[in-house]
């Protein structure tokens, strides 16, 4: 029994990274602007038919964001 418990677990465990990494995708923009990067990295997304979800976002003479987009 505690045999068929690991192996189903390790079957999940194995099902849901294979679909995070199959529709996760990091993109990069730059511009002047936060508003600038942001319209990037949407169109980007929407390009693609996925949504993004900011994850980095830096500024120092111009802004460079990342994200990743999910579908």
């Amino acid at each position: 029994m505690k045999t068929i418990k690991a192996m189903s677990i390790a079957a999940v465990a194995t099902l849901s990274l294979m679909s995070f990494g199959s529709f996760a995708q990091s993109v990069t923009a730059s511009d002047l602007t936060l508003d600038g990067a942001e319209a990037q990295i949407a169109a980007q997304a929407a390009q693609q038919g996925a949504h993004y979800k900011i994850t980095e976002a830096s500024n120092n003479n111009f802004v460079h964001m990342t994200a990743e987009l999910y579908k």
